[in-house]
């Protein structure tokens, strides 16, 4: 594999830490900036909307340019956006900091595969996106939690100063290791993105995706604050269960898709539904014992990213039924779906802290992810074929 895969892998690690590590510093954000719990928690909403916004909107005007300098582009502007969150002197400044980084993130994945397999032989392309995407799973079992400690030590405008570094280092990476004449692919007209808006079966895959993530991030925005206030952990030991919720959602990826090459698809994203609206129940009880709620957490973790595998082949596969000419940006607007579950979750969730208090976040997100299991039990006719081939 090039070395130019390992900028991409960086770039990856450095935008997914900068997305997730705001979850560990909401208490820290909120009383530094003297704003409220659901104040602080809109920021992983505004973040998780630009992404939603910038993926297919950006990708689509940005389709022309050359990809090496796209790329270089987009970690210079993610780089500075981190400044911006660095120097913010207030709570506005630092919403559009998070708008502005969010906007880079949507761009980058949607591109990231195209220059992955650009980068590789043919029957190396899975391989190269795999790498490419283990930047977000380290992430979420490193840079997070580190990102955490260093707010929760030294103030959370340090933690935004250590990402730009880290986005300053991707840039220098893509600057001098990817090569300048990777293929442009196919540009995400609008014409094909509203094409794919029309198919049911495609906005059906989308509802399941935003739900599933809505209903987990109603709770996981709050997660840090549930630990401290509700069961009673210190802000290192919230740093060492995010570390443990990082590397159970490292196995449950791993073992969502070897659930969905067995089960199928569909089948599989059941599985995970269920067993997600259980584990987020079962915390409403866990939540007041430490032992009982870091088990819970780590639980949570492998069913809350192990639908990602069955969601994203199930896109693919409806799209190549019924958009076959659009489905990469069937699969792009899947990751803007993603962002829109993550922000109308946190939504929820702060409302939900806002007028009923922490402890009800759980089961007001399994109530949505049930709403995800039911929609997979709809038009089961029209996911036969997609389960077929995904066996």
């Amino acid at each position: 594999m090039p070395l130019a895969l390992f900028a991409l892998t960086l770039s990856a690690f450095a935008i997914g830490t900068t997305e997730f590590v705001i979850v560990g510093l909401v208490p820290t954000i909120a009383e530094q900036l003297a704003v409220s719990l659901p104040s602080a928690g809109l920021l992983v909403s505004l973040y998780a909307l630009g992404v939603a916004i910038g993926a297919p909107v950006l990708t689509a005007l940005t389709a022309r340019l050359p990809r090496k300098w796209l790329l270089v582009a987009l970690m210079g502007v993610f780089t500075l956006g981190n400044l911006f969150a660095w120097q913010a002197p207030d709570y506005g400044t630092l919403v559009m900091a998070r708008v502005l980084t969010g906007l880079t993130h949507g761009v980058f994945f949607s591109i990231g595969s195209t220059i992955a397999t650009g980068l590789v032989a043919r029957e190396k392309a899975a391989s190269a996106i795999a790498i490419m995407f283990s930047g977000l799973t380290v992430a979420l079992v490193t840079g997070v939690p580190l990102g955490t400690w260093i707010g929760q030590h030294f103030g959370w405008r340090e933690t935004f100063l250590v990402v730009s570094l880290l986005g300053a280092i991707a840039l220098l990476g893509s600057l001098l290791l990817i090569p300048a004449n990777l293929p442009k692919g196919e540009a995400a007209r609008f014409k094909d993105q509203l094409s794919v808006l029309t198919k049911a079966p495609l906005l059906k895959v989308y509802a399941k995706t935003a739900l599933g993530y809505g209903g987990s991030f109603t709770a996981f925005t709050f997660l840090a604050p549930i630990l401290q206030q509700v069961s009673g952990l210190s802000a290192n030991a919230v740093s060492l269960v995010l570390l443990a919720y990082g590397a159970s959602v490292a196995i449950g990826n791993i073992w969502g898709g070897k659930l969905a090459d067995r089960l199928g698809a569909v089948r599989a994203l059941r599985v995970m539904f269920a067993g997600l609206a259980l584990v987020l129940l079962a915390l409403n009880f866990t939540a007041s014992s430490p032992v009982l709620v870091v088990l819970t957490v780590l639980v949570w973790g492998a069913f809350a990213f192990g639908n990602v595998p069955g969601l994203q082949v199930l896109v693919v596969q409806e799209a190549e039924r019924h958009a076959p000419k659009a489905v990469d940006v069937a699969s792009g607007l899947n990751i803007a779906a993603f962002n829109i579950g993550i922000a109308l979750g946190s939504v929820v969730g702060g409302a939900t802290v806002e007028h009923l208090g922490l402890i009800h976040t759980p089961w007001i997100g399994a109530l949505i992810v049930l709403m995800a299991l039911a929609l997979t039990y709809t038009g089961r006719r029209a996911d036969t074929p997609a389960l077929a081939t995904c066996k």
